[in-house]
């Protein structure tokens, strides 16, 4: 019986199964983008159909980027910008990924402690520039930490937000196995 054509690929001469993959490339200093990614990661894995790769940004390289299909970009805003270990993976794959990545698609979440849209901005600018396809709002999810002692504690997410994180993750599964995006 033949595969649906979304759950194959030519490889060689015949054709077989091999699974789409998201990747959750992440950064995380006090613990919310953290749990927001671990939230994707577990609503893709609930989804089924496809590969997770749950990346630390720190770690995460352009092979892994080009080994994916679709992401989710998680990390936490500082100084009104993407935090700097997320930065940091950028900087390292932008260029050596550009032009090789066009049309896939991608989500990201942006912890803040109050406004996050400057954050938001930078990134998707990113994405825009190695013409990745936007398939859901960034989510901002914002911890009120206004405080210096408030800004390095270790956050905890609500369960709304971890609730949107996992249908995102879900989602991005969900339109990867079925080749909507």
């Amino acid at each position: 019986m033949a595969r649906p054509w979304w759950r194959a690929r030519l490889v060689g001469k015949d054709e077989a199964f091999v699974p789409k993959t998201l990747a959750i490339i992440w950064y995380s200093a006090t613990g919310g983008s953290r749990q927001l990614a671990e939230a994707a990661r577990d609503g893709a894995l609930d989804a089924g159909g496809v590969d997770v790769r749950f990346l630390p940004a720190l770690k995460a390289e352009a092979d892994d980027v080009l080994a994916a299909d679709g992401y989710i970009f998680v990390c936490p805003e500082n100084l009104a910008a993407i935090a700097g270990g997320m930065k940091l993976f950028f900087d390292r794959t932008y260029y050596p990924l550009l032009g090789r990545i066009e049309g896939r698609p991608y989500a990201a979440m942006i912890c803040a402690g109050s406004d996050g849209t400057n954050a938001q901005k930078q990134l998707e600018r990113i994405a825009t520039g190695w013409r990745l396809k936007r398939v859901a709002d960034t989510r901002i999810v914002n911890v009120d930490a206004q405080t210096p002692e408030a800004i390095m504690a270790e956050k905890t997410i609500g369960e709304d937000a971890l609730a949107k994180a996992r249908e995102m993750g879900a989602m991005l599964a969900a339109g990867l196995e079925v080749g909507v995006f």
